[in-house]
């Protein structure tokens, strides 16, 4: 989480920014797979702010001592309780603001890591754990550290929502306490195969790859039984198992384990095709390993695997990966990310690989799909989400020392004015311009009904709210825009006008129709112009029938918005009360025809401005008197707000890449302004409807998208002018300030302004992280 603006504490200074980070765990050069995730993940935030210091407290590990690099300023011996005391020395006097604890069991000395306890409670900072494993039926001895842990923490990050839920179910933490970050990923190119195979020895061969420490748990003697099915299909076909033993295996046996595998491959005689490579590789080493493989495998036993690096380092360069059900994999490859096979069945994993080394179409797909659902899990966006999470810690560490009243002044920023600058300068004599090149109109793409009528809506509402005006010649420039869109001769609004005002069609689509209706009924219910509302009442009159006619359900939804101010400031017109309920009850026989366990919504995929089709059901029923309407819309609301609420209780819009997935969870990009609006306005209806504070927090929650509280802690708006970009992407903010965008969020701010002074600005419940509170009205 970020917060935006900085907030002062009583001396003045800035509050909650973050100056020096200390991350304890294991570091490289030392050789495992935590101290490549510590070491990354220091680096990684150290990046993602140039003024940031940060520091590593490294574990040795039996006595044993590496050459590190300055970033580690203290080692800590595991079974030297003098030193965990040290380190909390060290770090006090040190002046780090956060301590990221990384916690793996068997890293730190005492009876089931205990030691660790005696450095973290002499800490006076904030700590921050990340749990690497966390087991479902631990020890007694596991189960009290890890509670300490937890009790001593002020956040747990997971990474995975598998435990999410294990952290409550199992230790009783509170899901407000537990952030989701994933592993990160590095940030590379999507490429074919050869140029590593080439470079590594492998050219020509179609190679199959696991890595990791070497251990029975790893079940890579499952990959060796099913190699000689897989050389029947594919008889080019080689299996590279790169990675040392793992040293506690080396410490008591030896080699065993690795000779056993070695013999194995030798009695079904495949030991050409079988290659064992016993070292730890440096990270670039690594990565070309894994870009040279056709297919990535990680065959491991068990399925209390909560977190696995070479999985998510296999995926995010976009291989083609089959594995086993353990939980990491379950998540991380859910949606066709990846293949998964029953646990101990080589037949099926052999099957499996073979088919996509002998299929490239399916594995090109498999790849593709992997590398574009992995770009919001970049080393670069993960540190942003830790820094982001320390900079809200340190927050609120700060403010529990500020008193009461003055705490209260700052845990509420004021909600930004509905500054026009930028809405002004997208304007011309014609209208609204569809898109900007950064903050620049783009003449090029025109105008469209859709940005116009949006407009016409904007200065109508900010006019009647009393918030603001928008300039008269504007507005009058808005409503002759719509005026002129309407095509007498086809009974329709035209969307799309070229620059030099020719229309690209003679009709547009029916959602653009509908959203030419919505403005028309606003306009003739709010504009501070009578002539104009006596246009706009007269023109509405004409152009609502057309819906009845209309099979999109966002038409039918935009059409129901429209009628409901109409009516509600010139009710007894029959025809359009008629019209009213034919909407509502198609979008209840729509519900009824798609509804299913698990997906309560109107179609069978997900869209754009989602969060209109509640809306407009729940307005219906609060005019008419209709129960069922209205519980209806609050019903498929409360399970859309809680697809679009992350588990750190971030809003999270429905992205473009999730259009058209039929029945699948919404994937996080790209994120638009748009639906950020729907949702606010659909929750302060729902609110009305039910006076549940908890809608209130979530229009926020919704709207504080805008000010940077979103997956990458990026603002999208400049409050100062009112510019709002176009969205999220998966790396960086769209650049880009076109008319949609700074119409969505300025009709936000004046909603929830509007809000505000009606109701007060304090008259809300605490926010639910996963709104899991309203949800469970649905039971």
């Amino acid at each position: 989480m970020i917060v935006s603006p900085p907030r002062l504490a009583a001396n003045g200074e800035a509050l909650g920014a973050i100056a020096r980070v200390a991350f304890i765990g294991n570091s490289l050069p030392r050789r495992c797979g935590i101290a490549t995730f510590t070491t990354d993940l220091q680096q990684a935030v150290a990046a993602s702010r140039p003024t940031i210091e940060t520091a590593i407290v490294a574990m040795n590990d039996h006595g044993e001592t590496y050459s590190y690099p300055d970033t580690v300023g203290f080692e800590i011996g595991d079974n030297r309780i003098a030193d965990y005391l040290d380190a909390a020395r060290y770090l006090n006097e040190g002046g780090f603001d956060i301590v990221c604890l990384q916690h793996e069991f068997g890293i730190f000395g005492g009876t089931a890591g205990d030691h660790i306890l005696a450095l973290l409670s002499r800490l006076k900072m904030p700590v921050v754990t990340t749990f690497h494993t966390i087991l479902s039926e631990p020890s007694h001895a596991q189960r009290k550290v890890m509670e300490q842990i937890a009790r001593l923490s002020e956040k747990l990050v997971v990474m995975s929502e598998k435990g999410w839920e294990i952290l409550q179910s199992a230790y009783d933490v509170p899901a407000r306490k537990i952030a989701v970050i994933p592993h990160g990923v590095p940030d590379v190119a999507f490429a074919e195969p050869e140029a590593s195979k080439a470079k590594l020895g492998f050219a020509g061969k179609s190679v199959i790859l696991t890595f990791g420490l070497l251990g029975p748990s790893k079940g890579v003697d499952l990959v060796i039984e099913a190699m000689p099915a897989i050389l029947d299909r594919c008889p080019d076909a080689v299996y590279v198992v790169l990675g040392a033993t793992h040293p506690n295996l080396v410490r008591h046996e030896g080699e065993i384990y690795r000779e056993s595998l070695a013999a194995r491959a030798r009695a079904l005689g495949i030991e050409d095709k079988v290659v064992f490579l016993d070292q730890f590789v440096d990270r670039d080493m690594l990565l070309d390993y894994i870009s040279m493989c056709d297919v990535y495998v990680t065959p491991y036993r068990n399925e209390a695997q909560m977190t696995s690096g070479t999985l998510s380092y296999s995926f995010g360069l976009g291989r083609a990966v089959v594995s086993t059900p353990y939980w990491h994999a379950l998540e991380l490859l859910a949606d066709d990310g990846g293949v998964i096979v029953p646990f101990g069945d080589s037949r099926a994993m052999g099957d499996e690989i073979a088919d996509l080394l002998t299929n490239d179409a399916r594995r090109l797909a498999l790849r593709r799909r992997a590398y574009a659902s992995s770009r919001a899990m970049t080393w670069e966006q993960t540190g942003k989400l830790y820094l982001a999470l320390f900079d809200a810690v340190r927050l609120r560490d700060q403010l529990a020392l500020v008193e009461p009243a003055r705490r209260r002044l700052i845990e509420r920023p004021a909600m930004p004015e509905a500054r026009l600058d930028h809405f002004v300068a997208m304007c011309d004599d014609t209208g609204l311009f569809q898109h900007a090149i950064h903050s620049i109109p783009d003449r090029s793409h025109g105008y469209c009904i859709d940005d116009n009528a949006r407009a016409l809506l904007l200065a109508c509402t900010l006019d009647h709210a009393g918030l603001g005006t928008v300039p008269e010649a504007m507005t009058a420039r808005f409503a002759a825009f719509v005026q002129h869109a309407w095509n007498p001769d086809k009974a329709r609004f035209r969307n799309f006008m070229s620059f030099d005002r020719r229309w690209l069609e003679d009709s547009g689509s029916e959602d653009s129709h509908g959203r030419g209706v919505w403005a028309l009924g606003v306009c003739a219910a709010n504009d501070r112009s009578s002539s104009r509302q006596s246009w706009a009442r007269d023109l509405f009159a004409t152009t609502f029938p057309a819906a009845e006619a209309f099979v999109s359900p966002r038409a039918w939804a935009f059409t129901l918005l429209g009628l409901d101010a109409y009516l509600g400031a010139f009710p007894g017109n029959c025809d359009a009360e008629r019209l009213r309920h034919l909407l509502a009850v198609r979008l209840i026989e729509r519900l009824s025809a798609t509804e299913t366990k698990g997906w309560p919504w109107f179609e069978d995929v997900l869209a754009y401005d989602n969060a209109r089709l509640p809306q407009a059901l729940i307005l219906a029923g609060l005019a008419t008197g209709r129960p069922d309407y209205t519980e209806a819309g609050l019903r498929t609301l409360r399970w859309l707000v809680s697809l679009q609420t992350t588990p750190q209780g971030l809003f999270r819009p429905v992205g473009s890449d999730s259009f058209g997935r039929r029945h699948a969870p919404p994937l996080a990009f790209d994120q638009q302004p748009l639906e950020a609006t729907a949702t606010i306005s659909a929750c302060l209806a729902a609110w009305r409807a039910d006076g549940d504070g908890r809608w209130r927090s979530a229009a926020n929650t919704a709207f504080e998208w805008f000010l940077g509280r979103n997956d990458l802690g990026i603002p999208l708006v400049d409050v100062s002018t009112g510019s709002c970009r176009d969205g999220l992407h998966p790396d960086r903010a769209n650049e880009n300030r076109g008319g949609e965008s700074v119409v969505s969020y300025l009709l936000s701010v004046v909603e929830l302004r509007n809000m505000a002074a009606a109701n007060g600005p304090h008259a809300e419940a605490e926010p639910a992280a996963r709104f899991e509170s309203l949800n469970a009205t649905d039971h």
